[in-house]
């Protein structure tokens, strides 16, 4: 195993690992500014304590989210130095805004969210309930730019100083706006959506079918329904902009997500299959002629690029792109299905009698984790060779003193610490539940 594939395995281990736990902070802290909103609306008691109990669970995600990102930009010192050097200037300026929007503003007002119940006043509470969400948020802002000018660089120019070739920004609004950054980011803020909710749907779900909390359960499913149905609505739309962006800007990738090769075709949407790389084409699966041509431009016989028109050097892993891409579309369709359903029976008022949708709810909080860790894993892998898409191969950003067994040696020593942390995680996180909503006294008496 050579140094550059270790370096990327270690990276896309802490990615992995790591990005569990900010959608879940995103999505729970949207639902907090729901459930706190309907308590100063209603007066309901019981809007407070759901609230109550949510933020404690937030307050965890939150602290291993923080522990488990810290290591990801230590690895682009230690192990991508060329890669650092080469966008500094535009990675510098990214996460220091993410560091002086996001975090300080997350961070800032976590406190009194935590801690403030009977100290300040609960406008003033809920303000920054609203602020520690909306923190969230922008640091998903900043992150996703700085990633998608990685796939579409856009307002900046290469200077050569020292032998050394980098990347300077000359239009910072170019760069923010970069051809693909609005529509991931849509794409990533309803994935977080969804996994908050399909979280919260998860744990009230599990409390009705024990007979546990049920008027609490049923308030925490009727809020997070609602939301995990739109954000699946708007998870399908924001998926199918990000592939006409794609098939524009980077059009190897949406071959390898299909698994298309002819040079220029009509090119078939499958819904599921196995690419067969020597006779180039997709074996055993369900496709729809024609119909990748018609989601691009809405006719049926627009050509397509296939991974024929690139030299084999410059195509991404095909196999792995097409799984990946075909894993989190069938999950997201899924989870539509099952909000779909149970919001006709919210309709017919056969909701919570239905236990086989309600056990459906349970094992469904894996679905939003497995969607975003695929879709990370499309555009990440699809994006091969480059590093910087068409600009900086990933061979040439890794460090050039960097030795196999000390990436080996990390990479052991990270999963055991990640794997403790995980473990620790679902402790603590299985104790809260275990536990349930306080009384609304108790929580008060405790703050």
């Amino acid at each position: 195993m050579n140094v550059i594939f270790l370096s990327r395995l270690q990276f896309g281990l802490t990615i992995c690992f790591h990005y569990i736990f900010p959608p879940l902070s995103v999505g729970l802290g949207l639902l907090l500014v729901l459930m706190e909103g309907m308590y100063l609306w209603t007066k309901n008691p019981l809007y407070q304590k759901m609230t109550q109990f949510w933020v404690r669970i937030f307050g965890l995600t939150f602290a291993i989210g923080v522990a488990s990102g810290i290591v990801m930009e230590f690895q682009f010192g230690t192990n991508w130095s060329s890669y650092s050097r080469y966008v500094g200037d535009v990675f510098g300026s990214a996460l220091a805004a993410e560091g002086i929007f996001a975090f300080f503003l997350e961070s800032g007002f976590l406190a009194i969210l935590l801690f403030g119940w009977n100290k300040v006043g609960p406008k003033t509470h809920f303000f920054s309930t609203l602020m520690v969400s909306l923190g969230s948020m922008f640091s998903a802002v900043w992150i996703v730019v700085a990633n998608s000018w990685m796939q579409t660089p856009a307002g900046f120019h290469l200077v050569e100083r020292g032998g050394q070739v980098r990347a300077e920004i000359t239009n910072f609004w170019k760069l923010f706006f970069n051809p693909s950054s609005m529509g991931r980011l849509s794409h990533v803020i309803t994935g977080c959506w969804q996994a908050g909710a399909w979280f919260v749907l998860s744990v009230s779900a599990y409390y009705l079918l024990k007979r546990k909390h049920e008027d609490f359960a049923k308030a925490s499913i009727k809020i997070t329904l609602v939301l995990a149905f739109i954000s699946s609505i708007l998870q399908i739309l924001s998926g199918h902009a990000n592939a006409v962006i794609v098939s524009r800007y980077q059009p190897a990738k949406l071959a390898a997500m299909e698994g298309h090769y002819p040079v220029n075709a009509p090119a078939n949407f499958n819904l599921w299959g196995w690419v067969d790389g020597k006779e180039e084409r997709v074996r055993g699966g369900l496709a729809l002629p024609g119909f990748l041509s018609f989601l691009v431009s809405g006719k049926f016989d627009t050509p397509i690029k296939g991974l024929n028109a690139f030299p084999p050097q410059d195509r991404p892993p095909v196999q792995a792109t097409f799984q990946c891409y075909h894993g989190m579309l069938l999950i997201g369709i899924a989870l539509f299905l099952f909000s779909l359903w149970g919001v006709i029976l919210w309709r017919k008022g056969k909701l919570f009698q239905s236990r086989w949708l309600l056990k459906l709810f349970v094992l469904s909080v894996l679905g939003p984790q497995l969607a975003n860790q695929l879709g990370w894993m499309t555009a990440e892998v699809g994006r091969q060779p480059w590093i910087v898409y068409g600009l900086l191969r990933t061979s040439e950003g890794v460090s050039p003193i960097l030795r196999s067994g000390q990436v080996l040696f990390s990479i052991i020593l990270f999963s055991l610490v990640y794997l403790l942390l995980f473990v620790l995680f679902i402790y603590l996180l299985d104790q809260k539940i275990r536990k349930g909503p306080e009384s609304h006294q108790e929580t008060l008496h405790r703050a």
